[in-house]
Order: C-alpha cells, then sequence, then structure tokens
C-alpha cells in the first residue's frame, strides 16, 4: 500500500465481522451500542477516532489536536505533500491493524466450510488467509510450522468444476474443499481437483452428500501431509 491510496472503511471492512472480545483486547471501549476507539496520527499532531456501529459499520474521522477541527486531507484522491502522505498512511495502518485483530472475514455461508474453518482453528490455531484482492471467496489454510497448505476453500459456480457432475444449475453458487488426497477418497463425490495438481488434490462439494465428522478426519489427514 502506497500513501497515494486511501480506501473507505465501508470498503475496508466489507465482508468483516467485528469480534466483541478483540475488540475489547485492542482498546476499543463501549459507548452506547458503539465501539470506539481513538488513536495518534502524524507524530501525535492528530487523532483517529474509529467507531463501530449496528451491523458492524465502521466510522473514520480524523480530527487536529490544536484545532478541534476535522481534517480530511487524507481522504481526497489526488492531494499529495509529506504531511497528507503520513496521515493516510498512519490513518490505514490502524484500519488494517483493527481489521487483522478485531475482525472476522464472513465469506462462506455452509454449515460445513464454517465447521471445517472453526475445527482447524481449535486444534492447530490456523486461520484462513485470503491471499488473493482479486478473488476474495478464496481461503487457504496452511500449517505454520511448515508453511504448505492443506485446504483451500472457496465459493464458486458450478461450472468451474463442472456442474453437470454436481446437480444443479452450471450458474448455481457452490462452496467446495480442495484437500490433499488420501485413502478413502474413492466416492464419486470426490472430484478431479479445481485448479491444482489433480494428481495429489481432489475436490468436493461441501453439501448433504458430505458429513462434517468425515471431512474433519481428511481435513487433518490433508495436513498431516503437508510437511
Amino acid at each position: 500500500m502506497t500513501t497515494s491510496d486511501y480506501i473507505s472503511p465501508s470498503e475496508f471492512f466489507k465482508r468483516l465481522k467485528p469480534d466483541p472480545a478483540g475488540l475489547a483486547r485492542f482498546g476499543f471501549a463501549r459507548n452506547g451500542s458503539a465501539w470506539e476507539l481513538s488513536g495518534p496520527v502524524a507524530g501525535g499532531a492528530l487523532v483517529c477516532r474509529l467507531s463501530i456501529g449496528k451491523g458492524g459499520k465502521v466510522v473514520e474521522s480524523v480530527t487536529d489536536i490544536a484545532t478541534g477541527d476535522e481534517y480530511v486531507q487524507h481522504r481526497i484522491a489526488g492531494a499529495s505533500g509529506k504531511f497528507v502522505g503520513r496521515v493516510r498512511q498512519d490513518v490505514m495502518n490502524l484500519m488494517a491493524r483493527v481489521a487483522n485483530e478485531c475482525f472476522s472475514r464472513e465469506v462462506f455461508k455452509t454449515g460445513l466450510a464454517r465447521e471445517l474453518i472453526a475445527f482447524a482453528d481449535a486444534e492447530w490455531n490456523e486461520k484462513p488467509e485470503f491471499l488473493w484482492k482479486q478473488l476474495p471467496d478464496y481461503a487457504v489454510l496452511r500449517r505454520k510450522d511448515t508453511d504448505k497448505w492443506y485446504a483451500l476453500i472457496a465459493r464458486l459456480t458450478a461450472d468451474k468444476i463442472g456442474g453437470n457432475k454436481i446437480g444443479g444449475k452450471k450458474k448455481d453458487t457452490v462452496e467446495i474443499v480442495n484437500l490433499r488426497r488420501s485413502e478413502g477418497m474413492d466416492s464419486p463425490r470426490f472430484l478431479p481437483a479445481y485448479h491444482m495438481n489433480k494428481k495429489t488434490w481432489t475436490t468436493t462439494v461441501l453439501d448433504e452428500t458430505n458429513s462434517a465428522e468425515e471431512l474433519k478426519q481428511f481435513l487433518a489427514t490433508s495436513r498431516e501431509k503437508a510437511i
């Protein structure tokens, strides 16, 4: 991110869900139904306030401490200069830290996707990573110790994995998981891996044809292979 970049809070926190415990740990305080935080920017000349209200809506404001006036230059496209650049960068850095430490992504809708993510977090303290800005509905799980992937979870249209093989319409949105191949994956519900090595990976749709407990076992085995 450069100092010429400013992303509005509505865009920055899109698809993110606030975690009250995370907000409290970070230093946010309750003010009625909202959570609020103030932090210095530009070496303390200004203060940035973040307010998180109903529905997780985030509002950002910057105030000049000396005058009490609101500072808005950092939001103006094309506004340049060392000071405005520093303010813009400090504000964006604060929002990035809050997003990383106090929010979770709310992308996947199926219970199976959420169960697998919760299982990885509970068992190994490993959370989904959204690595591609152009693919916000794709996340990977990887081992902390080897840095290798053991799952890809994604929302996509059925035609991308052969819609006729899974039923339904080709443009229906489905959620899938890619796992490293292991014993027991000989059922027709395990398809050639989407966008990964088909010899060592497989894809399955996160729907009623799969059980949570079986997929958790396959996820654990996939992780064991990620060495």
